[in-house]
């Protein structure tokens, strides 16, 4: 039986293999995945039995905008609503009730995000990639 919650009290390192399945979250480390937990506002996790299988986190001032993030669900268990489920979870949960936008950053599986309700025409938004900053820049 799945399972979700929103404590963060579980080691950070049963996220890894889940964030070794999306491309974007490879090679994260214990520490940094520790760190992350600890300054997110809002993770949902998905667990069947002892073994996280989903995840969903958001970053948010509580009112107006919540940013979210990181929505990864294991390759066995895609096609089950789980990630549909998580992102319920995010959207419905008591501590956002007053938020007024929510902010979704992804690149892929736009179909399942339109399908709750999200809209790609909101094409607002830049980045920028400290990784994609000359080393003496970043030392300073």
């Amino acid at each position: 039986m799945i399972t979700y919650t929103d404590h963060k009290d579980f080691a950070p390192a049963a996220l890894l293999p889940l964030f070794e399945q999306a491309p974007w979250a490879h090679g994260r480390t214990v520490i940094e995945t520790a760190e992350m937990l600890r300054q997110t506002d809002l993770f949902i996790t998905a667990w069947d039995d002892n073994r996280v299988i989903g995840c969903g986190r958001v970053l948010t001032d509580y009112v107006y905008r919540a940013s979210i993030w990181d929505v990864i669900v294991d390759a066995a268990y895609q096609g089950q609503d789980v990630g549909t489920e998580i992102m319920h979870r995010i959207l419905n949960h008591p501590a956002l009730h007053r938020v007024e936008l929510f902010w979704l950053c992804t690149r892929d599986k736009h179909a399942f995000y339109e399908n709750l309700g999200f809209s790609a025409k909101e094409q607002t938004g830049m980045v920028w990639d400290r990784r994609q900053r000359p080393a003496s820049s970043r030392d300073e």
